[in-house]
């Protein structure tokens, strides 16, 4: 699996962003994936899963209403769509391709990484 993490740039509050991972390998359809964000001197935290079907998916609190995650299986891409963005949005975001089939909030349930992609939103 190899995760690369695309989309992230420098908008105002209120603007859009729309990331995408692909997996350049096409494995870990099967597998949950997630967005997860980290800031500097701040652990990273999840921002949004799913499941390997796209079944089931989970946001942070502070997402939930603003960013929609999604996939396509067969083209072994995952997005997430950043709407009305804030500046505490501000963060280098990173996707995962979870162990099991199923997302998970905790990022030790993620084998494989992408590279990071950062957003800044300006007020």
């Amino acid at each position: 699996v190899q995760l690369q993490a695309s989309g992230g740039g420098l908008v105002q509050a209120g603007d859009s962003l729309r990331l995408s991972c692909a997996n350049s390998r096409r494995t870990a359809s099967n597998n949950g994936m997630a967005w997860f964000r980290q800031t500097p001197g701040k652990e990273r935290e999840f921002v949004a899963g799913i499941n390997w079907n796209g079944g089931g998916a989970g946001y942070a609190d502070s997402v939930k209403g603003r960013f929609t995650i999604s996939r396509d299986r067969a083209k072994s891409t995952l997005t997430l769509q950043m709407n009305n963005l804030k500046p505490e949005d501000t963060a280098l975001y990173y996707c995962a391709a979870a162990r099991s089939s199923v997302y998970s909030v905790r990022q030790t349930e993620y084998s494989y990484w992408g590279q990071g992609t950062l957003v800044t939103v300006s007020s």
